[in-house]
């Protein structure tokens, strides 16, 4: 997927086929079940469909830098010896998001291609500090990357893929619900096997690095796009929820799959919020 602008360093797949690509297959052969080559975008408005474009693109690019968060989490556990049967549940995330980043990008392509992002590959995710003890490092890679970005996309993408009506957009949907899930139950499971090994000191550290990624989060509802102007069916084809429905999901779902789970775990995000 290539965008048509050259400013900067772009944002671009490419897959390299051959035995390399049959291997990947086989991996995830549900993904060439899914009914490529259905998306037709001259049944809806020019607008929405370059909306959608974009909306794919950034897709697959924020799935691109969740599967770069997920192999700095795999390092950081294997660093800090964590459980052999925890890490090993882990392995399997880069490739769900490598996945992931391929059915968005394909489904931008079938809108009529991929949009401009651009990037740098040197500052994908932010990535705790090399200075802290291993355990430490680890834990709070566990807990931005997924007590808090995993955690909350689970129940954002649930609701957009109850609300999409195409069989194609509903069935790449299906597919991220079912590996995010594992995904955001992974966070709170570690949190428990740690539970006993973070004091104070270090739960304040946690709680000032999820409060970071909230707050970005928070940030980034603003530049969500307004689409109330046009018909619920027709968003709903393309595979969104309206623009008002998705804040007051986000919103309710911050506090109950992410604030307050990490307040159980003496992680208080509220209080040094601010």
């Amino acid at each position: 997927m290539k965008s048509n602008e050259s400013v900067g360093e772009l944002f671009e797949l490419c897959m390299l086929g051959g035995s390399v690509e049959r291997r990947f297959r086989r991996m995830r052969p549900e993904i060439e079940r899914l009914p490529w080559g259905t998306l037709n975008p001259a049944a809806h408005s020019p607008e929405l469909v370059i909306e959608a474009r974009k909306s794919w693109t950034h897709a697959a690019y924020q799935e691109h830098r969740t599967g770069a968060a997920c192999a700095e989490t795999l390092r950081a556990l294997i660093a800090a010896r964590a459980p052999v049967d925890l890490i090993g549940v882990a392995t399997r995330f880069p490739l769900d998001e490598m996945v992931h980043v391929e059915m968005c990008a394909r489904l931008a392509e079938e809108l009529g291609g991929g949009t401009h992002v651009e990037h740098d590959p040197r500052d994908l995710i932010p990535v705790p500090s090399l200075d802290l003890p291993p355990l430490l490092r680890a834990t709070e890679c566990v807990v931005q990357y997924f007590c808090v970005g995993e955690a909350l996309s689970i129940p954002l993408l649930r609701g957009t893929w109850r609300a999409a009506k195409h069989p194609l957009i509903k069935g790449v949907l299906g597919r991220i619900v079912r590996d995010e899930a594992l995904h955001g139950t992974f966070g709170f499971t570690f949190l428990g096997w740690v539970n006993d090994e973070l004091g104070d000191a270090d739960r304040k550290h946690l709680a000032l690095s999820a409060a970071r990624v909230v707050q970005s989060i928070r940030a980034s509802w603003d530049n969500i796009p307004d689409v109330s102007g046009y018909e619920s069916a027709e968003l709903h084809a393309l595979g969104w929820m309206d623009s008002h429905d998705y804040l007051a999901l986000a919103k309710r779902s911050l506090e109950k799959r992410v604030i307050k789970p990490l307040a159980k775990f003496g992680i208080f995000v509220n209080e040094v919020a601010n």
